[in-house]
């Protein structure tokens, strides 16, 4: 399996990320571990969950999903296997949320609990803090990286304003930077990472595991209609932000690539993101094995020059 450097840092990961919010919410643990095992033993590496998953499931109070991973990580020995990504900073049941100093050193001490492990791999700013300097932050993860808690730090969800300052402070500073970033990106959510973050990553040389690579779901082709967005927990997130012109001319320019190499529009649509130049890896979630094994076999699909020209013009503003 290829493997990318992850930024400048010497962490090498698959070409497909995969996505941890959806265990204890929509899977089950036993469906979990058959997904993290299976993903594994594919030949991937990097997983990524944060701590307030899954805050928004009645009666949860978020470290859910890293509770179940670190229950497989014990019951599978596979530590060493994987590339372990959290995110802190969102708000969790108790209200715990932002950057501070404080929080961060007993936040990550809480994840690394959950996730049974010695050591968090990438340990990401899940949004950005405005009422914490960004000194206070960065400093708080030289300690941490100190300490051996975590290995290195990305940044998600932030502006290209503030991500540009966090880079200059890192360097004016000589405080640890930001290795990769993590912004929405996918065919249909193109323009803001596109036109105002891409050319911070290139300029910094930062990873890219972006969120949403499947528009939750909707260039899978499952939602084609308001009719369909009943048929997952995900669909009532969509509304009808993606049921429009632009939205149907993607997923039939999906389904004709589809076709052609005869496969699924998702894995169309995430081979498309793999191949863009400043994405290190998507990340996607699945709730079953079959998707799961649908997924990856995005990251052995080659597409042509025709192929990534036909969905560039779809997926045109």
């Amino acid at each position: 399996m290829v493997k990318r450097t992850l930024g400048r840092s010497n962490i090498a990961v698959g070409t497909l990320a995969l996505g941890g919010n959806v265990f204890g919410w929509t899977i089950d643990e036993k469906t979990s571990f058959q997904i993290l095992d299976a993903f594994v033993d594919s030949g991937l590496n990097l997983i990524d969950t944060a701590n307030m998953y899954s805050t928004w499931v009645s009666g949860h109070q978020g470290g859910e999903s890293e509770t179940i991973i670190g229950r497989w990580l014990q019951a599978s020995g596979k530590r060493d296997k994987v590339i372990l990504a959290t995110k802190v900073g969102l708000p969790m049941g108790d209200g715990s949320q932002g950057l501070k100093r404080e929080y961060l050193l007993r936040a990550v001490d809480e994840s690394l609990q959950r996730l049974q492990t010695d050591r968090i791999d990438l340990y990401q700013s899940h949004q950005d803090d405005l009422e914490t300097p960004l000194e206070e932050t960065l400093a708080a993860y030289e300690v941490l990286i100190k300490q051996g808690k975590i290995r290195a730090i990305g940044a998600s969800n932030y502006k290209a304003d503030r991500l540009q300052l966090a880079m200059e402070i890192s360097a004016r500073e000589k405080l640890p930077a930001y290795i990769c970033l993590q912004p929405e990106y996918n065919l249909y959510d193109r323009q803001d990472f596109e036109e105002h973050l891409r050319p911070i990553c290139e300029q910094y040389e930062l990873g890219v595991i972006g969120y949403y690579s499947l528009a939750a779901g909707f260039l899978s082709g499952k939602y084609r209609s308001t009719a369909d967005l009943g048929k997952s927990a995900r669909g009532a997130g969509i509304g009808t932000k993606y049921l429009n012109e632009r939205g149907f001319r993607i997923l039939a320019a999906l389904d004709e690539l589809a076709a052609a190499h005869q496969t699924s529009p998702a894995v169309i649509a995430l081979a498309w993101l793999i191949h863009q130049p400043a994405v290190t890896a998507p990340i996607a979630s699945a709730t079953s094995l079959e998707q799961l094994q649908d997924l990856v076999r995005a990251t052995q699909l080659s597409l042509s020059p025709n192929d990534l020209e036909t969905l560039d013009q779809a997926s045109a503003s």
